[in-house]
């Protein structure tokens, strides 16, 4: 997966995840060469390393940088707009970039960091060694669905943690759990871990029950085991009932986001010491000994954290990332390894049916005002009935950032989930040529999208792009674009229940033999069935419609998700943000894996910016992160403006108040999408003289 070449267009070297399409870049003074090097150097896990003769690596992006001895103990954290200098000695440089980096040094040693840059000054050769982001199950599970079984199956997902020390909250110390497949017996296959923690959830033996429970009994390293009523066990006899008065999935809830926020900020004790500003409110509210919960076993930490008011701690709860409606069906069990993954909160299904002329009203609504045509195929049925339109489903609103749903009906404002779409991620192949996107536009009369797409497609000079741009497709060369390896395919035109609008017909996605694509937008009116049939053929995850979409709105959803996947933002971040920028926005929905991304990400998270204008010269700026497949929810982010507190980066971090030239600094960086007063705009096209 990893591989370190020659970087193209400076001196210096690339390392490369070839699977997840990611690079970073160490620029050198003059060209170098590198050889490999034993990855047992390297105090943490790499997976491949070199040896580089070198005296000083220079990266053009700012990322968090930390320095420690030859043991493994951190010496310092590298601030922006610093220097820190070391003696002799056998250093360990840790890099979070994009692809997870560690460079073995000896001293004297000179790290200088500034505002969008680090340099990393030695006397001497540098061992760099890298650790993808990828994450692949190790095994597969075979169960039947007799509870008991289930119970075992779900019990060895915590064979993926690489630790159970509270440095499990870091994403990157939680693996992918084993699969699932179906079949007559139980196979939980020898080659499985699963750690010793003194702890257990017994449930009643029920899928209604275990369904919810697996991503708690994942982050606990907890067995699950038959009991009359839901509760957790510990070694030394203490328990606690999961079936409180706020019911079984709600106290499921509130103990994994209590537990995951207390290990936030007991591993500050740890190999990160750092201020954090979660650990700060949690002070505020209640005397607790973070050292020595450190020290104490998984079981009685769990312990002591329960003792902990929920109250105390409430406040510091990141937002969550993902919340799962899991039908109790026999196949949904198979989905359940991926929704872990994602330290997901699993409910059963519950939300409310809505007709699509219901959904459609601010749709229709704007059509009335704006005499503006719609998506929909010449011939289809073009007014506000059901014709072709799935049934539809409001489920019940969460406080996460996402939602999803795995059961019948199709949701309304969450994604649709589907265990293939999982599966065809893990069987991406690695690709070592450019990013490829596709840009299809099958209707003249929305040449405005195909030119906004073809302008931002491939606008970052600093990774490589392929961009292939097609207009009026036939069928067969529509068939043969969507069979074709890519990264991405953006469609614009129209799509009916006959399929995709080509130059001499309709081409039905059913009938493809094999789809090459791993993400897509449809944007088209009704391109739900569509899509599905990308993700049952081999996508991965997508954009679709559920109805009608007016033409100008269509527009300007197109024109927001373009800029946002083009800057690293996963599809289902960057619709969340894109829905917002028009009334036609609820129409759209994502199908499959709502994790993928299409091209690599500049900062350590995806971030949306809000900014309101004070007084005096003053800003105040409101920051939304949202967390990514490999930044997921436990990552920490740090800010220029201030510098010394870390964050939690999942949802809205905090507020603060901003001189000019402090905004300046924060918005110069990259090109990020900010709320200006109310009104959606690019960071980039800001002019803070202004404001």
């Amino acid at each position: 997966m990893i591989s370190f070449r020659e970087a193209e267009d400076v001196a210096g070297l690339a390392v490369v995840d070839d699977i997840e399409r990611r690079q970073f870049k160490f620029e050198t003074e003059s060209p170098v060469t590198h050889a490999s090097t034993d990855v047992a150097h390297f105090h943490f896990p790499v997976d491949e390393a070199v040896v580089v003769d070198t005296d000083r690596l220079h990266l053009s992006n700012l990322v968090a940088t930390y320095v420690r001895d030859d043991a493994g103990a951190m010496l310092e954290a590298i601030d922006p707009l610093s220097v820190a200098e070391f003696d002799e000695g056998t250093y360990s440089v840790e890099i979070c970039g994009p692809i997870k980096t560690y460079l073995r040094v000896e001293g004297p040693l000179t790290i200088s960091a500034g505002i969008d840059e680090v340099t990393v000054e030695s006397a001497s050769e540098v061992r760099i060694g890298a650790r993808s982001h990828h994450k692949h199950p190790e095994t597969t599970i075979t169960t039947t669905m007799e509870p008991r079984d289930l119970m075992r199956a779900v019990s060895a997902f915590s064979s993926a943690l690489k630790t159970t020390s509270p440095e499990r909250s870091y994403p990157t110390l939680r693996g992918h759990p084993p699969t699932i497949e179906r079949g007559d017996e139980l196979d939980v296959p020898d080659v499985l871990d699963v750690p010793e923690t003194g702890l257990r959830i017994e449930l009643p033996p029920n899928v209604s029950y275990i369904y919810p429970a697996a991503s708690l009994a994942y982050y606990l390293g907890a067995r699950i085991v038959p009991g009359s009523s839901p509760r957790i066990v510990a070694e030394n006899g203490y328990t606690y009932q999961l079936d409180g008065p706020r019911g079984y999935e709600s106290t499921l809830e509130r103990v994994l986001k209590h537990v995951f926020t207390l290990d936030c900020v007991t591993r500050t004790e740890g190999y990160y010491e750092v201020e954090l500003h979660e650990r700060n409110g949690v002070e505020a509210n209640v005397d607790v000994d973070f050292e020595r919960l450190y020290e104490l076993s998984p079981s009685e930490r769990l312990v002591e954290y329960l003792e902990i008011p929920f109250e105390a701690v409430e406040d510091q709860i990141p937002a969550w990332k993902l919340t799962t409606h899991v039908a109790p069906t026999d196949e949904n069990v198979e989905l359940l390894p991926f929704l872990v993954n994602d330290l997901a909160t699993i409910r059963m299904p519950a939300g409310q049916s809505v007709t699509a002329s219901e959904a459609q009203v601010a749709a229709i609504n704007e059509f009335t005002r704006e005499n503006d045509f719609t998506r929909s195929a010449v011939g289809s049925r073009n007014d506000t009935g059901d014709l072709g339109t799935p049934s539809l489903v409001q489920p019940e609103t969460t406080d996460s950032i996402e939602q999803a749903w795995a059961g019948d009906n199709v949701p309304v404002g969450a994604s649709k989930a589907s265990v293939q779409a999982y599966r065809n991620k893990l069987e991406r192949e690695v690709s070592e040529g450019d990013i490829e996107i596709t840009v299809v536009c099958n209707d003249h009369a929305m040449a405005e999208e195909r030119g906004i797409a073809e302008e931002v497609y491939g606008s970052r000079d600093e990774f490589p792009f392929e961009v292939n741009i097609y207009r009026d497709l036939s069928k067969d060369a529509l068939k043969a674009v969507l069979e074709t390896d890519m990264d991405f395919l953006h469609y614009i035109g129209h799509i009916d229940e006959n399929g995709f609008q080509c130059s001499d017909g309709r081409l039905d996605a059913t009938e493809l033999d094999d789809v090459g694509v791993d993400a897509f937008l449809l944007n088209a009116c009704r391109s739900y069935e569509q899509g599905m049939s990308l993700i049952e053929n081999g996508a991965i995850g997508g954009v679709v419609t559920l109805s009608e979409v007016i033409n100008s709105g269509a527009v300007r959803v197109g024109r927001t998700m373009v800029r946002l996947l083009n800057q690293g933002f996963p599809l289902r971040a960057a619709l969340d943000i894109a829905k917002e920028r028009s009334i036609v926005g609820g129409q759209y929905i994502v199908v499959g894996d709502g994790n993928v991304d299409v091209v690599q990400l500049e900062s350590v998270a995806p971030m949306l910016f809000e900014l309101a204008t004070l007084d005096g010269g003053k800003f105040e700026l409101a920051v939304k992160a949202y967390p990514t497949e490999s930044r997921n929810l436990g990552t920490i982010l740090r800010f220029l403006f201030n510098e010394n507190v870390n964050y939690i980066g999942s949802g809205e971090l905090e507020r603060w108040i901003l001189t000019r030239d402090q905004l300046w600094q924060v918005l110069d960086q990259e090109a990020l999408p900010v709320i200006v007063d109310g009104e959606f705009c690019w960071s980039d096209e800001i002019e803070i003289g202004e404001l």
